[in-house]
């Protein structure tokens, strides 16, 4: 199983979702073999995205809200069950390839949540403050790490996406014989954007570029399943962890096409996010799915098909996908209702069909004072994503009842998510330390 999955790549940001001035002819073709989801969620930031991807949980349940930054002490908790733990159990050989940002103290890192090997950076590559780098550049200063050890710091941010992909090719024919699970989390196109050669300069602008060498790894990695004859018995997994910061130059960011808002948003633009899948033989061909699925889906999932399962000993939001991923007729969205939840827990959004809710709540503004797309209400918002998929209709008045029962719903697991929900993990230092 490899799951790769991109940061801050917005829903329009492969050719068949409707990039533009860049290719994907990897993803395209992932797709023409593969799956493609068009109601696909994420989170709508980096550490809860990715909390929700490795517990199958919303993360608040799992007490991971927004981004994690250097001088914090939390991340996620090591009694918590990741994918990796899981798969490990039945087997599997586990690495985490890319970006963690779930905690860099030593027991929050991957090889202290069920991955064999860790190879990427701890946390986003604009973190950790400047520093001038061996030409004398101001970078960040970012360390790089291969398993508890720092490698390289500042890390060599145009390298990354090739070494991430070496790394992964490495591990795949390292492990050709056995059952493995690769988590490639890439570092882009999270700003600062970088790129290594011949990818920049190739387009029209740097965000191309970093995802037309994104595309040539997804190839690469395509390929290596194909010549160790491990195709037709691995499914990968492409996404990204939300959508693109809108407030940035449009140079060096992604497009959310016909989505309204962006990264840090609880509108579909920040949480709805390019999936596709691919495992040549099983998952049918050039197929498509509007159902509603979730990263949150991969546990419960991967555990089903490997012959294990999910914990039982504790609340899990994701549900089983396998019918929808495998073509079978019929099949529908697991989940009745979704909730979109926005920073620190709170509870924006619910969705149910083609319906979706924005609850009200308190505005809320960065220090900067900035809204960064977030959606600020006073009012109940009723969209019909069916056919309002920007969501600039507000059809609350005229579908009364579809208001009531989502507001109820919206509440009610507002009210078990303060019940059943876990807390982060902490690193307490000692005095030595």
């Amino acid at each position: 199983m490899v799951v790769i999955f991109t940061d801050d790549q917005g829903y329009a940001d492969v050719g068949v979702f409707g990039a533009t001035d860049f290719k994907t002819p990897n993803l395209d073709r992932m797709s023409s073999q593969g799956m493609r989801f068009t109601d696909f969620y994420a989170a709508p930031i980096c550490s809860a995205s990715r909390a929700a991807l490795l517990t199958g949980c919303y993360p608040g349940r799992v007490g991971i809200r927004g981004a994690i930054f250097p001088k914090d002490k939390h991340g996620l908790s090591p009694d918590e069950i990741t994918i990796a733990e899981v798969l490990r159990d039945q087997g599997y050989a586990t690495a985490c390839i890319g970006k963690w940002h779930l905690g860099h103290t030593p027991q929050m890192l991957p090889t202290g949540q069920g991955f064999d090997v860790f190879f990427g950076l701890p946390y986003s590559n604009d973190m950790n403050g400047k520093v001038g780098d061996a030409h004398g550049n101001r970078v960040h200063n970012v360390p790089l790490m291969d398993g508890m050890d720092v490698v390289e710091q500042p890390a060599d941010q145009a390298t990354l996406t090739r070494r991430y992909t070496e790394r992964a090719l490495q591990f795949i024919a390292d492990h050709e014989d056995q059952p493995f699970f690769i988590y490639l989390a890439h570092t882009m196109p999270h700003t600062p954007l970088a790129t290594g050669e011949p990818f920049a300069g190739r387009t029209v602008r740097p965000y191309g570029d970093v995802i037309e060498e994104i595309d040539w790894s997804v190839g690469q990695v395509l390929d290596a399943l194909e010549q160790h004859g491990l195709a037709d018995n691995t499914l990968v997994i492409f996404t990204s962890d939300n959508g693109p910061p809108t407030w940035k130059d449009e140079a060096i960011r992604g497009s959310t096409g016909p989505l309204r808002g962006g990264k840090q948003s609880t509108l579909e633009g920040g949480m709805r996010v390019p999936m596709i899948a691919w495992w040549p033989g099983t998952i049918p061909a050039g197929t498509e799915t509007q159902e509603v699925a979730s990263t949150m889906d991969f546990l419960p999932t991967f555990a089903k098909l490997v012959g294990g399962t999910a914990p039982d000993d504790r609340v899990i939001d994701g549900k089983d996908i396998w019918p929808l991923l495998s073509g079978q007729p019929g099949a529908t969205t697991p989940h009745n209702y979704f909730f979109y939840l926005g920073w620190g827990d709170r509870m924006d959004a619910v969705r149910s069909g083609q319906w979706k809710l924005h609850v009200p709540y308190k505005t809320w503004k960065t220090d900067d004072g900035k809204k960064h797309d977030k959606p600020v209400t006073t009012e109940l918002r009723l969209y019909d994503l069916s056919a309002d998929i920007g969501e600039q209709h507000n059809v609350a008045a005229s579908h009364p009842e579809v208001v009531s029962r989502l507001l109820s719903r919206a509440r009610a697991f507002e009210q078990e998510l303060k019940t059943h929900g876990r807390s982060a993990g902490y690193f307490i230092y000692s005095e030595a330390e």
